[in-house]
């Protein structure tokens, strides 16, 4: 295979925009190089073993649908299409495709009877999708054409790559020790190359203060978590949460990465606290409320803050204190979930 195939697909693969778009255009860059009359591309559930359409080419809407649904996800793990290895052929098959009910109900039917099927991997060995391409040719493919498919799959697997952007944005986070990716079901999935915190737990209240976060339509922002309970007896967390951008917003909304809190400008927990509540819009009298003090003691606890932030107005100190991510947010303190 000469390197303009790979090329070009690389130059594909990189492309910005949304990634139905771009699984579009490999298809139509791959149909250049291995002969196909039809192909399916799919991207894998990051939280199960589904698949969820992303391109297709010469196949009708009926076809797309079954395809998508369990009866293929199944169909796929049984032939173990779904781990990485060469291109699968259904003349690979130790029995016939008829007894797979892909074949028998949908691809027989519409005319297919041939295929060459393979997993799409990241070089982490993630798996990130599936593609198949169908022929209506009895013929099994060629050995030149398993080959070179299988020396393109790596650059097909890198262009639909959900977290691929993600993954370079968590970088601005240069000491991020534990991360999270948020998912449009409400689910999360763990973010290659960092570890997990119980604060990135399913049901943790920090994972719904950053839904929130993207759900306001912010693409960035950053605020303290409160370790070991009220007032924080453990230090806090630094929480940087990244709203996903344009390519994979129908499949992944953000990531969130924890970090070391960094200069805390000599703040303490309880003037954290009562920053997260200045910065959600609370008057005196109902962070006093909030944290069952006197307003005398919020308005002492204002006039150190304003000098920790060299801030002339509590107005001020609420910007300065959103811009650096120096406050806790109001729900754990206002009688929120810790």
């Amino acid at each position: 295979m000469t390197e303009a195939p790979a090329l070009r697909l690389a130059e594909i693969a990189a492309t910005p925009g949304r990634l139905p778009d771009r699984a579009e255009a490999l298809l139509d860059e791959l149909r250049r190089h291995i002969p196909f009359d039809a192909a399916w591309m799919a991207l894998a559930d990051p939280l199960g073993s589904g698949y969820s359409s992303l391109a297709s080419t010469s196949l009708d809407r009926s076809t797309v649908q079954y395809l998508s649904g369990p009866e293929m996800a199944h169909d796929i793990e049984v032939t173990g299409a779904h781990r990485s290895r060469p291109p699968l052929s259904p003349s690979d098959l130790p029995y016939p495709m008829e007894d797979l009910p892909t074949w028998a109900d949908c691809l027989l039917p519409a005319g297919y009877h041939e295929a060459l099927a393979v997993g799409l991997f990241v070089p982490e060995q993630r798996h990130v999708g599936f593609l198949t391409l169908l022929s209506t040719s009895p013929l099994p493919p060629a050995e030149a054409v398993r080959g070179r498919l299988a020396e393109l799959t790596p650059i097909l697997a890198r262009g639909i790559d959900p977290m691929h952007s993600l993954l370079t944005a968590a970088r601005v986070v240069r000491d991020a020790a534990a991360g999270a990716v948020l998912c449009t079901d409400g689910g999360t999935a763990p973010l290659p190359g960092l570890g997990g915190d119980v604060l990135l737990a399913g049901d943790s209240p920090v994972l719904a203060t950053a839904r929130t976060v993207i759900r306001t339509g912010q693409v960035y922002g950053s605020f303290l978590w409160p370790r070991g309970g009220p007032h924080a007896p453990d230090g806090h967390a630094r929480v940087t949460v990244l709203a996903g951008t344009d390519d994979v917003c129908g499949v992944l909304t953000g990531i969130v990465l924890l970090s070391a809190p960094g200069d805390l400008r000599g703040l303490t927990p309880r003037e954290l606290e009562v920053l997260g509540l200045l910065v959600e819009g609370y008057a005196n009298q109902e962070i006093a409320r909030a944290l069952v003090v006197a307003p005398r003691t919020v308005a002492a606890h204002l006039e150190h803050i304003l000098v920790k932030l060299s801030a002339p107005s509590r107005t001020l100190a609420a910007v300065r204190a959103e811009r650096a991510g120096l406050y806790v947010p109001a729900k754990t303190v206002a009688g929120g979930p810790r």
